[in-house]
């Protein structure tokens, strides 16, 4: 019986990892793995030469569509979708998402998502109706997951009172550990906790806050322009918060009128270009009414293609008002920011909060603002 380990690095290396089966043969299943890897990754011409793939030992998959019926049939969800991820991104294997038969059977993702969206300017009309499909499918799994968490960040503000409701959300660290300080073991460095305390949310009036997200449409950006897309329309209708949403590259456009509709929204998104992120902060500023109720989440990778000395006036001039300013170099699931670094930095000097946040996160800043 073949060591499933070794087989494996057999199907990563290709042929020339075939020392690793003592020169065997794969089995049925094992070579048809590896034919459907090799017709992606035997392409790439830098594995070729470091003598990683060079040739399978299955038989040639001749189109996108057969590719996809035995990726899917061959391996685990997750690979599945790493393979298509790499088609996609990696090999630019557009027909992935341009092929009205391939779009007919794929399982939609994310990365299918970021695709649709880059390419679908090469789309005729009645693929992009097709298209369509992977968009609602993926906004909706999106939007079932993240209400939930819009709706427990809002469900009520934090009450300095104890309550009766345990809830690991609520718990009061600080008054915690101010009730059982005298419980202190110094053996072991810990706190004995005998009797915790927690919040009590309750609902308060809530004024009007102003959510305003600008979101960079640049190719890089892509993860954020879909994560905001689905936020917005999460935040659109809440109690206390109008929310606008705006796109930009070189030019400004405010997508507010279509928030609650996120596919219709993010089929008018249109990824790349250049990035004047001046000029959409701007943008962003003209639309407060009041200040000291407002919120500026500008979500970019910060590389400005206009005056960033213009960048960080208007930024401080939003925070000398009043208003939050984020600078979001990432508003995904991941919030893994890669970002320039020095604009970054000059934001944070101006007064903005720089980092990352999952959409999550967001709404829990929202929720701790608007519920004051």
């Amino acid at each position: 019986m073949t060591d499933p380990i070794l087989e494996r690095w057999r199907l990563l290396l290709g042929e020339p990892g075939g020392a690793c089966l003592g020169g065997g043969p794969l089995g049925p299943q094992a070579a048809a793995r590896d034919a459907a890897m090799e017709w992606l990754y035997g392409r790439d011409e830098d594995l070729r030469r470091r003598g990683v793939r060079r040739g399978g030992t299955g038989g040639s998959v001749p189109t996108t569509v057969d590719w996809l019926d035995d990726i899917t049939r061959l391996f685990p969800k997750e690979t599945v979708e790493r393979l298509q991820r790499d088609a996609i991104e990696r090999y630019e294997i557009h027909d992935v998402v341009t092929d009205p038969a391939v779009l007919e059977h794929i399982e939609p993702n994310q990365a299918l998502l970021r695709a649709v969206l880059r390419t679908k300017h090469l789309m005729s009309p009645h693929v992009l109706r097709l298209a369509r499909r992977i968009v609602e499918t993926v906004v909706r799994q999106l939007m079932d997951r993240l209400a939930t968490e819009v709706r427990t960040a809002f469900s009520g503000a934090k009450a300095r009172r104890p309550g009766r409701l345990r809830q690991a959300r609520n718990f009061d660290v600080t008054r915690t550990l101010r009730a059982n300080l005298g419980r202190y073991r110094p053996e072991t460095g810990k706190v004995v906790i005998e009797t915790p305390y927690f919040f009590t949310r309750t609902r308060r009036h809530l004024e009007q806050w102003q959510v305003i997200l600008l979101v960079d449409q640049s190719g890089s950006m892509a993860d954020s322009v879909i994560h905001s897309a689905v936020t917005a329309a999460c935040l659109w209708g809440l109690p206390g918060v109008r929310t606008h949403l705006v796109a930009f590259d070189t030019e400004v456009v405010d997508l507010t009128s279509d928030v609650d509709d996120p596919v219709e929204l993010l089929m008018k998104v249109q990824l790349g270009g250049g990035t004047d992120i001046a000029r959409a902060a701007a943008y962003g500023a003209g639309l407060i009414d009041r200040p000291r109720r407002a919120i500026v989440a500008l979500i970019s990778d910060f590389y400005e293609g206009g005056d960033p000395h213009r960048l960080v006036r208007v930024v401080r001039g939003l925070v000398e008002q009043g208003t939050k300013v984020l600078g979001l170099a990432a508003l995904d699931e991941r919030a893994e920011p890669a970002y320039d670094r020095e604009v970054g930095q000059r934001l944070a000097d101006a007064g903005a909060f720089v980092g990352a946040m999952t959409p999550g996160e967001l709404a829990s800043f929202v929720a701790e603002h608007v519920g004051r």
